[in-house]
């Protein structure tokens, strides 16, 4: 069964999942930010079946994440491209892995992904950036505030957010 449309909801985070879709589509997207853009290095990657890789390859392409382009004619054979949109929504990718590397019970000994930047080969990581500033800021001392483009919905979750204390 489908789940329900995120449309008319006013929610980045819902926006976001619209448009990748599902765990498949996060795979995907996942192996396009490592530089795999053909459909075969896609099944490979990620052991889906064919009909569900078309599926969510034709669901990202519809959503504007990526763009197909022909490498190949006769037969024709095409790769698919991160777009603007796409390279915004891959930038998650590190956030994702970083945490997914850190948690208690993956199984998993050490990270099996790195991030490093090109020019200097250190490793980066994410973080809460004070826009004035410039500085790190912690997890804990961020709070979420509506932003101008807030509904109703949005205001009631924050604001009844910050009224339930929290279970100890």
């Amino acid at each position: 069964m489908r789940s329900k449309s995120f449309d008319g909801m006013v929610c980045s985070v819902a926006d976001l999942l619209a448009a990748v879709g599902d765990r498949w589509g996060f795979l995907i997207l996942r192996d396009l930010v490592l530089g795999l853009r053909r459909y075969e290095d896609f099944r490979r990657s990620t052991g889906v079946t064919n009909t569900t890789l078309s599926d969510r390859l034709k669901h990202l392409e519809a959503s504007g994440v990526v763009r197909r382009q022909r490498y190949q004619s006769k037969p024709d054979r095409f790769e698919y491209l991160l777009t603007k949109k796409g390279e915004k929504i891959g930038t998650m990718m590190a956030v994702l892995a970083q945490t997914g590397a850190n948690l208690e019970d993956n199984g998993i000994s050490a990270p099996p992904m790195r991030f490093v930047n090109k020019a200097t080969g250190a490793e980066v990581t994410w973080a809460y950036i004070d826009q004035s500033t410039g500085e790190i800021v912690l997890p804990n001392a961020v709070n979420v505030e509506p932003g101008s483009g807030a509904d109703e919905l949005m205001r009631w979750r924050l604001s009844h957010a910050k009224e339930s204390p929290p279970e100890k």
